[in-house]
């Protein structure tokens, strides 16, 4: 929650992250969703799909990708070329089940062979359950809990619904703060 309070002084923004992977290999992204948050208003969204360093799939009946949908997509390499933009002056990123997403982040750099610093991750799941007590707090949970719109497992609607948690767990740790 250190993370909200900086966020909430200083007014920086936040990029909201979520991966869908082949396999159980943490390199093995196959599309990605991204969503820029700046003064608390959406301004940017991207949604890629990734051709991950190998064909096995494990995951399609999750997310619905498979190797027929990413063959001819880029590696996250190239990826990464069309994305970094996105990553800049982000002093923050939120994800659900964050710990997820930024192993997915870190291995699939080191496996294009890309040294980048990764800002620190805030979790909308541990928020969900510290903030507003909510159990269970699965992505869809919180979600309808919040009002938030979701089609899970597509990445960018994902990462959506993740920006959407970050600033309804702003506004309610500004609420708090002023009642205290």
């Amino acid at each position: 929650m250190k993370a909200l309070d900086g966020i909430t002084c200083s007014g920086s923004s936040f990029l909201a992250i979520d991966f869908e992977t082949a396999d159980e290999q943490k390199n093995s992204a196959c599309a990605i969703g991204l969503v820029k948050v700046v003064n608390e208003r959406i301004r940017e969204k991207v949604f890629r799909l990734i051709r991950p360093p190998r064909n096995s799939f494990r995951y399609t009946h999750i997310h619905g990708i498979s190797w027929e949908d990413v063959q001819d997509q880029p590696l996250f390499t190239d990826v990464w070329r069309e994305i970094e933009h996105v990553f800049v002056d982000v002093k923050l990123m939120v994800a659900h089940n964050a710990s997820f997403d930024r192993a997915v982040l870190r291995r699939c750099l080191e496996t294009a062979g890309l040294r980048v610093s990764i800002p620190p991750f805030e979790c909308t799941m541990i928020l969900a359950r510290r903030l507003w007590r909510i159990h269970p707090t699965s992505l869809p949970a919180v979600c309808r809990h919040l009002g938030i719109e979701l089609r899970h497992h597509h990445p960018l609607s994902d990462a959506e619904a993740s920006a959407r948690i970050m600033m309804a767990a702003l506004k309610t740790f500004r609420k708090r703060r002023k009642g205290s």
